[in-house]
């Protein structure tokens, strides 16, 4: 009988958390903002169907970064926690730090078991209170952390470029607008591949952008800004530029960059075209193959 392979508890948590972090890393960021009226939260997300940020229940937004199917997962969980604690006890029993210390111990519980992956998901759970004071924004990491943020945070993709923007240009009590210019222009402050630092202008169509406003009059204060009204907001920004190519977890694809879209799987490439040259007459393009 052959002896099992060792590997001490350290290493295995390192490696787990190693592949956490870089799952991660691969996705957008996504940052959370303070204002004078409540919580804002934005990121870049080209899709229209696949939110990032949603609502958790009257008071309480959800906002995720990582693997789609995980932290729907997780989200789903949260709703259904939210709407029977509401049901049986009161709805405002329900509340921010409830459903973060629950989702804590599902991360946690995921993450020290050798029998399945960890998650490769960061979440926030944002509530918003009767003053900006009584505002709150937990962060909770893959392996079930969480920190009580204030003011702003940031997680996912290059979340230490967007914070560093975030902390010189963050201004405690600023109205929606303002907020929202501060935060999209940290999105797009991020660094390339040589890890140069770039300022680009994300497309309106691009970001999601919802927000916690406690001025609302209903009892639910969550509420989406569509484009036309975040074009409005944000004003006059200069041309847009398209996004960073997006990495292999985001849109993954078999098919070549340059490869035509109705091209046959299995087609041969093209030959080339041959140069003419002064020694002689041009010579006829060769035909590919027969596939």
């Amino acid at each position: 009988m052959s002896t099992p392979f060792y590997v001490s508890p350290e290493q295995l948590m390192k490696d787990r958390a190693d592949f956490a972090r870089k799952g991660i890393a691969r996705g957008r960021s996504l940052a959370a903002v303070q204002f004078a009226d409540g919580v804002l939260l934005v990121t870049e997300n080209p899709s229209k169907a696949l939110h990032k940020v949603s609502e958790l229940y009257d008071r309480l937004a959800f906002a995720a970064v990582g693997r789609y199917n995980e932290f729907e997962n997780l989200r789903i969980a949260g709703v259904r926690l939210a709407d029977m604690r509401g049901f049986a006890y009161d709805r405002r029993d329900v509340t921010g730090r409830g459903l973060a210390n629950a989702y804590a111990q599902t991360l946690g519980t995921i993450f020290s078991s050798g029998g399945e992956k960890p998650y490769e998901v960061e979440i926030f759970v944002a509530e918003v209170g009767k003053t900006a004071d009584d505002d709150q924004i937990y962060r909770l990491t893959y392996e079930g952390r969480v920190a009580d943020e204030h003011g702003y945070a940031v997680m996912g993709g290059d979340a230490d470029t967007v914070a560093a923007y975030l902390k010189e240009h963050y201004t405690d009590g600023a109205s929606l607008d303002a907020a929202l210019a501060v935060a999209v222009a940290a999105l797009g402050h991020s660094s390339d591949e040589r890890g140069e630092v770039q300022d680009r202008v994300i497309p309106v169509e691009d970001l999601e952008v919802a927000v916690l406003d406690r001025t609302r009059s209903q009892p639910r204060k969550f509420r989406r800004i569509l484009p036309a009204k975040l074009a409005e907001l944000l004003g006059d920004r200069g041309p847009a530029e398209a996004a960073p190519e997006a990495h292999a977890s985001e849109t993954p694809t078999d098919a070549p960059a340059d490869a035509p879209a109705d091209a046959p799987a299995g087609t041969p490439d093209a030959a080339p075209t041959p140069t003419p040259t002064s020694d002689g007459p041009e010579e006829p393009p060769v035909a590919p193959p027969l596939a």
